[in-house]
């Protein structure tokens, strides 16, 4: 999986546009992705994610960092023996894409604030 865009609102991952917040997983893209609690994210909004056993974890936090990752949430994925590296979604576009073609990760992307 490739993201070739990101703007405020909008993300281009293989040719495909996505307008609501996605997670992106080897091989294909869940989009429509929500939070229990809108611009925090708890564990259990990840639930998905960990039948993927990613060695990382990407939050994408939002254009401004608006979506917090609680302390609370960050101790649980990082017990879960994954790497977090939560940045605005910006940034965590970058990583994902230098991080995908050596390991396996997913990315968890809020696509606004």
């Amino acid at each position: 999986m490739r993201i070739s865009s990101y703007a405020f609102g909008k993300i281009v991952i293989d040719g495909v546009a996505y307008t609501s917040d996605v997670i992106v997983y080897p091989g294909r893209v869940e989009d429509s992705w929500w939070r229990k609690k809108g611009h925090r994210l708890a564990i259990d909004d990840l639930d998905a994610v960990w039948r993927e056993r990613p060695e990382t974890l990407v939050v994408g936090t939002g254009c401004y960092g608006y979506m917090a990752v609680p302390e609370a949430t960050r101790e649980a994925i990082l017990a879960k023996g994954v790497d977090l590296h939560a940045v605005t979604t910006d940034e965590a576009v970058t990583l994902f894409n230098k991080l995908a073609a050596a390991g396996k990760v997913v990315a968890a992307l809020h696509l606004t604030c």
